[in-house]
């Protein structure tokens, strides 16, 4: 399954005012990255993918309409799935992104 096109145009213009924002296309989806660290993805599966401090993960995932990131049948820390229907406004988009974004700046640049 192809990332969503919509979903892509709106994370490119929550981030267009924000410096060092690289995308690329990973996972079967497009990620947008902030000094070369994973910020959010688009996913390919539908919905996004937030990067996230990994000891955050228990508590957001109490919120409606997320779920644990899974690869390679294991559950990545630190990385939460958010569904179509918890991005579906520019409030709910820009929190998620907001919170993306704040724990990739805090990484090392690559």
């Amino acid at each position: 399954m192809a990332y969503d096109e919509d979903l892509a145009n709106r994370l490119r213009e929550l981030l267009a005012a924000e410096t060092g924002v690289d995308e690329k296309r990973m996972f079967g989806g497009l990620a947008f990255l902030i000094n070369g660290n994973m910020a959010v993805v688009a996913s390919g599966h539908g919905g996004l993918m937030v990067r996230i401090p990994p000891d955050d993960t228990a508590e957001l995932l109490t919120r409606e309409h997320t779920e644990p990131m899974v690869m390679a049948g294991r559950e990545t820390r630190g990385w939460i799935r958010v569904g179509d229907d918890g991005v579906r406004t520019k409030r709910q988009l820009e929190s998620w992104v907001a919170r993306g974004v704040s724990h990739a700046k805090t990484l090392p640049a690559k």
